[in-house]
């Protein structure tokens, strides 16, 4: 990487015409010379205009879904340097030169702006959303071995080789969930600053629904579980259905009645489904370790 590292901004946005005029400019002014990009997902109001008149190179995915946007920008932009943002004004630009000094000091491939609430109003960081973060973060962090303390924060700071070898497979919110994991999959190195988080402006409603969406993260991270760990996946639900079998089995050996009993019968269907849980997930993981590999080398092969 040279001296002076080529930074770029991007923004994936819908919708956000009160906001994302001011989110070009004080990315401008926090990145002097970086080049702001910002997708539009369809906008149905005044967001392209905007952008474009606060200086923002303007590029426009048509597919819906914000994992289906940021693929579409790792894809399309070249640069040293990522940092990566909503257009809902929300997170601090002020925050943006610290982050990326810290990425560039010590070497890292992403470093994550967690989100302190500044406490201006009880809408910033809704109750919901602060519950559900909490408990994906605690979850990845134990699943993935992660030290990432929010895990669904969209400010990112990232290294050209971690873009451009990250297999994004998200399409809507659950993008960030899947960026944590794999980082603490690949061991990448990474860091964390804190910024604070601020409420909406007037004008500019949340795209995220508390529930739908929060299902739908917590079915990505059962996929990325069941992809990227499946010996620990499918050696849980073999232990489960050995523990069933050995309950069973107890429970027959204490059925006095004649014939055979129910409980011998389930103790031997569930040991027979443990034993190929089991098999699956010992088949799974030698593939999945291949395809960790692989991803290690398109890693190592991309310059920083």
């Amino acid at each position: 990487m040279t001296n002076q590292p080529l930074v770029a901004v991007l923004v994936p946005c819908l919708n956000e015409e009160a906001a994302i005029g001011h989110v070009v400019t004080d990315m401008a002014a926090a990145l002097p010379g970086a080049v702001i990009y910002v997708y539009d997902n369809g906008s149905t109001d005044a967001t392209i205009a905007r952008a474009r008149e606060a200086g923002a190179v303007v590029r426009v995915e048509p597919t819906k879904g914000k994992g289906n946007v940021v693929r579409r920008m790792f894809a399309d932009v070249d640069a040293d340097i990522y940092v990566m943002l909503d257009g809902d004004g929300t997170y601090e630009a002020a925050a943006a030169p610290a982050m990326v000094g810290l990425l560039i000091e010590q070497n890292l491939d992403l470093v994550t702006g967690n989100r302190v609430d500044d406490q201006s109003s009880h809408n910033t960081y809704r109750a919901g959303h602060r519950l559900g973060n909490a408990l994906f973060t605690k979850s990845v962090k134990t699943i993935f071995r992660s030290s990432c303390e929010d895990v669904l924060s969209g400010y990112r700071v990232m290294s050209r080789r971690f873009v451009k070898s990250f297999p994004l497979d998200a399409r809507g919110f659950e993008v960030e969930v899947e960026m944590t994991a794999h980082a603490s999959l690949l061991r990448v190195p990474t860091g964390e600053f804190a910024t604070t988080y601020r409420d909406r402006v007037d004008g500019s409603p949340s795209k995220l629904n508390t529930y739908r969406d929060g299902i739908r993260i917590a079915r990505a991270l059962f996929r990325i579980f069941r992809s990227y760990s499946p010996s620990r996946f499918f050696g849980s639900l073999a232990g489960a259905s050995g523990l069933v079998a050995i309950i069973s089995l107890i429970l027959a050996t204490n059925d006095e009645s004649d014939g055979i009993s129910a409980y011998t019968v389930l103790s031997g269907i569930t040991l027979v489904l443990a034993a190929l849980l089991l098999s699956v997930g010992v088949i799974l993981n030698s593939l999945a370790r291949q395809r960790r590999e692989t991803l290690r080398l398109a890693y190592l092969s991309i310059t920083s």
